[in-house]
């Protein structure tokens, strides 16, 4: 196929927005000080070239630049004034629509043939599908989702679901059931029902943190409490969605990936039958990516921690199970010495990997940030606080307000003047507070924490 002057220019143009050039061009940048190249794996083709259009440090300043002033100059910028042809001017030829030139639309009549309230023609005879629901491929009728799931153990395929059981691999379980009115004013008046009332005072959206893992292993009939019991707390307008799990595929909970899977499958389809319209997310860590283009690094990433490759992480994320994936940064402070990559360049390196994996288009991406509790330099809080979201591939940042050590201390988030001065990115910051363990009482401390973040994850048993 010929390659035009419009499609060469084209070509150029999306090379120049993504970052990347072609092999001519790279020729002639081996020495460019705005080259990225260092990041870039052993194994990456020759013609892609790694190229930073804004480096770090300078994102911040163009950050600041709009948000300054309340988004003044944001809001004082006009669009490109844009190049339009007039068909009806003299010399201008505008190429018309096949048949007749309409377009229809949703607002659009009908066909001056067309019958209101018509029986539809179906082929064959066969009998035409009038209940909302279309006809598969294979012929049978496809029913809306039940939100049946596999249970511990299982393959993680959708069964046919009953009234009163599911059928899974391991025989019939109980249903989830949604909870009822009741269920739900009693778990308003519980601790984290009453913190989820005392947030939205505040003004914090708020999420609910829990952990399904253990009660999925536990048996069908404990996952099934459990979902019903965190469905109730969720069924509040105020709660925008339920993080199921911490640390999936890092900690022993889970031995291989079909484990993991099916787990997610499970305790998604489930959640989604029984708090309908919430958002769902997990915690989890992809130690690779703080490697960079470092192989030995990749390789002993891959050999300590099997289940947390970016490939299998991908794997559930890309199957729409998931409406938030959390990155933990802990293992970036100090976790990489052996290959001489420190917590900047680590934090650099994953970072960039999710961006270029454009994992934020399969789902929200999170930082989950463990590392500004206790004493912490008021650089270190901007760096690690803003890194993610200025390297455009986070969309949030969570904050753990309180962290226990090996030696059984509790180091507490204190940085609350830094955070403040960080507002541009409030809406982008959220924190993980556990009601059950105050530091004044849940009011108090939830008001303290609308002052730096827009969001709130309270911790649910």
């Amino acid at each position: 196929m010929r390659l035009t002057l419009r499609r060469t220019l084209a070509v150029g143009a999306m090379l120049t927005v993504i970052g990347a050039v072609t092999p001519a061009v790279a020729a002639y940048s081996q020495d460019d000080p705005r080259s990225c190249n260092d990041l870039m794996s052993a194994d990456a083709p020759a013609y892609v070239v790694c190229h930073w259009l804004a480096k770090p440090d300078e994102a911040l300043d163009i950050a600041k630049f709009w948000l300054k002033d309340d988004g003044a100059n944001l809001k004082d910028a006009t669009p490109l004034q844009g190049k339009f042809i007039d068909c009806s001017a003299p010399g201008n030829y505008c190429a018309e629509l096949q048949g007749d030139g309409t377009v229809g639309d949703e607002g659009s009549p009908w066909p001056e043939d067309a019958e209101d309230g018509g029986t539809p023609e179906c082929e064959s005879g066969q009998q035409c599908s009038t209940d909302g629901h279309g006809i598969g491929g294979d012929g049978s009728v496809t029913g809306p989702d039940d939100g049946s799931f596999t249970g511990p153990g299982g393959t993680g395929a959708k069964t046919t679901a009953t009234p009163a059981t599911t059928q899974g691999t391991q025989g019939a379980q109980p249903a989830v059931q949604a909870p009822t009115a009741q269920e739900v004013t009693a778990a308003a008046q519980t601790p984290t029902g009453q913190a989820v009332t005392a947030a939205r005072s505040g003004g914090l959206r708020v999420w609910l943190d829990t952990e399904l893992a253990d009660d999925w292993k536990a048996g069908q009939a404990n996952f099934a409490a459990a979902v019903k019991r965190v469905a109730a707390l969720a069924a509040r307008p105020e709660v925008t969605g339920i993080r199921f799990t911490s640390q999936l595929g890092y900690n022993k909970t889970f031995a291989t990936d079909a484990e993991v899977t099916a787990f997610v499958t499970g305790a998604s389809a489930a959640l989604r039958q029984a708090a309908p319209g919430k958002r769902l997310g997990v915690h989890t860590v992809v130690p690779e990516f703080a490697c960079g283009a470092d192989a030995a690094c990749k390789t002993e990433m891959t050999k300590r921690y099997p289940l947390l490759t970016p490939e299998k992480v991908e794997g559930y994320v890309n199957a729409g199970r998931l409406d938030q994936l959390s990155l933990d940064t802990g293992l970036l402070y100090g976790g990489y010495q052996t290959w001489k990559i420190d917590a900047e360049q680590a934090h650099r390196n994953q970072w960039i990997q999710v961006r270029a994996r454009a994992w934020d288009v399969l789902t929200q991406v999170a930082a989950e940030e463990t590392g500004i509790v206790g004493q912490v330099a008021p650089e270190q809080v901007a760096m690690r606080v803003s890194a993610p979201v200025k390297d455009g591939a986070a969309q949030q940042v969570n904050l753990w307000t309180r962290v226990r050590t090996a030696q059984g201390t509790v180091n507490r988030l204190s940085a609350w003047d830094e955070l403040k001065k960080l507002a541009p990115v409030q809406r982008r910051i959220a924190a993980i507070y556990d009601p059950a363990t105050p530091e004044t009482d849940a009011a108090g401390d939830l008001k303290k924490l609308a002052e730096v973040v827009s969001q709130v994850y309270l911790t649910t048993a």
